[in-house]
């Protein structure tokens, strides 16, 4: 049995409470817990994640490694690589 006046109230229903929905109950030291991310609507569980295309790096990464689409034509930085390579052989 724990000590008397100096352990919080344990709430074991406690309420996790995303944007205005109870989406589930757990044992905390408040009722109602509200958040803004859960796991039913993080993109990376819901599979809506997108992949943030920075300065072109996942793009550079596939032709790198030959996974692009054959579509892709190679940027003037690349073309200017090969010309130069061909020029001075």
């Amino acid at each position: 049995m724990p000590k008397p006046d100096i352990h919080p109230t344990w709430y074991p229903d406690a309420k996790v409470i995303c944007n205005g929905e109870v989406v589930m109950t757990t044992g905390s030291t408040q009722p109602e817990i509200h958040v803004d991310v859960w796991s039913g609507n993080h993109p990376f569980f819901t599979g809506t994640q997108k992949i943030l295309d920075t300065e072109g790096r996942v793009d550079r990464f596939m032709r790198k490694y030959g996974m692009a689409p054959a579509n892709d034509a190679p940027d003037d930085t690349e073309k200017a690589k090969d010309k130069n390579k061909k020029t001075s052989n």
